[in-house]
């Protein structure tokens, strides 16, 4: 089970993508709860103003400290310990072993950035991670926030309907998948590899960890010199290695 707080300046955001498929069963099912803030509750003054320009000039507006603050202080106790993590293009990339470590939190808090940032205090004194999920900038921090929701959830103990599909996710084990198929057999003169309908499970086992193999070398070089891998295996990744320099080289001439 794990609940997540998202603090947001627009909550709407949220509806429909946090109400459909593994989510919604998710929630259905107890494995999790999310709660809504919409941080424009926590002001003071009569325009519920939540930004201002920034001292020392410059584009853009920045978040108040103010109700941030008084949004978390009301939602965590200071003697819970609980992940509040600001969503910013400047926090640690968000990637499979993040989700993963996510996953064992009960409750997790989600703050939404937006306009050019947040006042640097909040950073300072009130969050305990910052987290981006690509090397881009968004408009605002909600879309991260359900990226994250939603890796997380996966990975949470009965939200996917069979206990081993996230085993062999992309990433899961330091590879990407390898290819999948499914009916008809044959399909424009296209066939399924025939391993696939052997009924061998070993056989079936080593053709796609080979292919997952395969596949990161051809797509992510950068994780297949990082994975975990027997000597036979080293000994394939050499061999495609070659190939693959072959043709290249083929192909520049």
């Amino acid at each position: 089970m794990v609940h997540f707080d998202v603090l947001t300046l627009f909550p709407s955001m949220f509806d429909g993508p946090l109400d459909e498929s593994i989510l919604k069963r998710a929630q259905e099912s107890g494995r999790l709860s999310i709660a809504l803030h919409n941080i424009r509750d926590y002001t003071t003054d009569k325009h519920h103003v939540t930004d201002d320009a920034p001292y020392g000039g410059g584009g853009g507006m920045v978040m108040k400290p103010e109700p941030i603050f008084a949004a978390v202080e009301a939602i965590v106790t200071r003697e819970e310990d609980v992940p509040i993590i600001l969503l910013s293009p400047q926090g640690r990339l968000f990637t499979h072993a993040v989700a993963a470590e996510l996953s064992h939190c009960p409750r997790i808090v989600l703050i939404c950035g937006r306009y050019e940032g947040v006042d640097e205090r909040v950073r300072q004194h009130l969050v305990t991670d910052e987290i981006s999920i690509g090397d881009y900038v968004l408009t605002g921090g909600e879309l991260a926030a359900m990226v994250i929701i939603d890796a997380v959830t996966r990975l949470v103990p009965g939200a996917l309907g069979h206990p081993a599909a996230v085993l062999d996710d992309s990433h899961a084990g330091g590879l990407l998948e390898g290819p999948h198929y499914t009916r008809p057999a044959v399909f424009r003169g296209w066939e399924v590899p025939e391993v696939l309908r052997s009924g061998d499970h070993g056989a079936v086992a080593r053709w796609r960890r080979q292919q997952a193999l395969r596949r990161t070398l051809e797509r992510r070089p950068d994780l297949s010199a990082q994975a975990d891998l027997t000597p036979r295996e080293r000994e394939l990744l050499a061999m495609w290695e070659g190939e693959l320099h072959s043709q290249d080289d083929a192909e520049g001439d």
